[in-house]
């Protein structure tokens, strides 16, 4: 995902251009000429630069940029992976972007963790072994702690300064290292996929910094997936942030198809609303190897949450899922399942045959 960011200072209006104030745009090459409430206009030679404000654009929805406010910068760095920038917004609370990405923020960042965890979790009975691939935050190791019946917790993160930044910024979140069931391992990803003896896991997910999509070509890749598949048990299984199902439909076929040639047990895609996410809609991808009785039926959790029980490591409640949730996750839009190959997506809310 190609997106161009940039926040930026200026005295002259005390560091922001108001653009709630604005109520008519025309843009003339990278001009774009603002039109006030009172007639005046201001020019700003690139919508990326509105002093004040991050601007989170991408190539994939075409004219579309959101604002988030820069209250103060936390913090502004760069590792030998990537560049990071921390800063507080009024609305979301404190933001990560990284390599001018957003990656999360204080308010909604439970909505994206919980789902990605407890859809593959909650889906087969007695998980003992789970590995995390990306998601150095911490907030999916938070979540995992909330399942007792986990005895090994592996995560692999390449950036060691990803690591300590959540520690530093967002110890509500970096609080999963707690668990003492939890082992990081510093590292590429796809070598330690390709150490792991064969059915080490019962779950894998993967947390990277793109979703599922023609940009994140290493997690979309045959032969990574097939490192995932043999690293699963029989009956084991996978789950992946996917595209929104607002982006183009021939990219959500493309990676189904690629994990239906994998994963000869279920294939099946999930969705929820995180609304700092572009189009405020995150997709899962959960996948399973085949195992000895039937394939898993990730629609309905076989293995739900004690809200009064599983408070894991951070001792706080859920704030998004439940098992209602989890079911409601997978019912499609009707115009998703009217794209020109249905029977992809048609049973993709239903068991694999």
């Amino acid at each position: 995902m190609a997106v161009e960011s940039t926040i930026t200072s200026d005295d002259s209006n005390n560091g922001v251009i108001v653009v709630e104030k604005s109520h008519h745009q025309v843009e003339n090459g990278s001009t774009v000429v603002v039109e006030n409430d009172d007639g005046s206009e201001n020019t700003v030679t690139n919508i990326n630069t509105i002093p004040g404000w991050f601007a989170n654009k991408s190539d994939e929805f075409p004219g579309e940029a959101d604002l988030f406010k820069a209250e103060k910068v936390l913090f502004a760095g760069k590792s030998s992976y990537q560049d990071f920038l921390v800063f507080e917004n009024t609305t979301y609370g404190k933001i990560v972007v990284l390599d001018d990405e957003l990656q999360l923020s204080e308010k909604d960042e439970w909505a994206y963790q919980e789902m990605l965890t407890h859809l593959p979790l909650c889906s087969i009975p007695n998980p003992k072994k789970l590995l995390l691939i990306g998601g150095g935050d911490g907030g999916i190791l938070r979540e995992a702690s909330r399942h007792p019946s986990l005895d090994q917790i592996d995560i692999c993160e390449l950036d060691k300064m990803l690591v300590d930044t959540y520690a530093t910024f967002f110890p509500d979140i970096a609080i999963g290292y707690k668990d003492p069931r939890v082992k990081l391992h510093l590292g590429d990803g796809v070598a330690f996929l390709k150490s792991v003896p064969q059915g080490t896991y019962d779950v894998v997910i993967l947390d990277a910094f793109h979703v599922m999509g023609p940009d994140a070509k290493e997690v979309v890749d045959e032969g990574f997936l097939e490192s995932v598949a043999n690293a699963l048990r029989p009956g084991g299984v996978l789950c992946a942030p996917a595209e929104s199902f607002w982006h183009p439909e021939f990219e959500l076929e493309s990676i189904i198809d690629t994990c239906r040639k994998i994963f000869k047990g279920s294939v099946n895609y999930a969705w929820s609303s995180v609304p700092t996410y572009q189009s405020g809609i995150v997709g899962y991808m959960l996948c399973s190897t085949e195992g000895p009785t039937l394939p898993v039926d990730f629609m309905h959790p076989i293995n739900p949450l004690d809200e009064n029980i599983n408070s894991g490591i951070s001792n706080q409640p859920l704030k998004f899922y439940n098992s209602e949730m989890h079911t409601a996750a997978f019912i499609l839009p009707t115009f998703v399942l009217k794209y020109k190959t249905p029977s992809n997506f048609a049973n993709c809310f239903e068991l694999s045959t």
